[in-house]
């Protein structure tokens, strides 16, 4: 009995449901990413943000000091800016520890203003 492959050919045409799929899965995505583009801050996104990239070293409560990280609630836009993009401190601002550990994230740089909106910034 001969087995019967389920490869497709290269250059072969999609099944139509299987181009429907496709289409239907690149239009939800398109929408998904307009939701948020130009909107207003969104704090369960910058929760996400901060579980994903933050919450290793500040700990999952932002209010309370994580293991190598301080407490972070609260920080402003300017503080959180300057330590995400560029691993500074902006004028003004004493560190809460002495020790240089962060690295600049600059992926998260999309992710600031839902950070802030989570965090609380002002």
């Amino acid at each position: 009995m001969k087995r019967q492959s389920s490869r497709v050919e290269a250059g072969a045409p999609l099944a139509p449901a299987a181009g429907a799929l496709v289409f239907a899965v690149g239009l939800l995505a398109a929408s998904a990413c307009g939701k948020t583009a130009g909107g207003p801050p969104d704090a369960a996104r910058g929760r996400a943000a901060y579980m994903s990239n933050c919450a290793a070293c500040h700990g999952p409560d932002p209010a309370k000091d994580g293991a190598i990280g301080p407490a972070i609630q609260g920080a402003s836009q300017a503080l959180l800016e300057a330590r995400v993009l560029r691993a500074t401190y902006p004028p003004g601002i004493t560190p809460k520890r002495t020790t240089h550990t962060m690295v600049a994230l600059p992926h998260v740089a999309a992710e600031l203003p839902h950070l802030g909106a989570y965090l609380g910034s002002k």
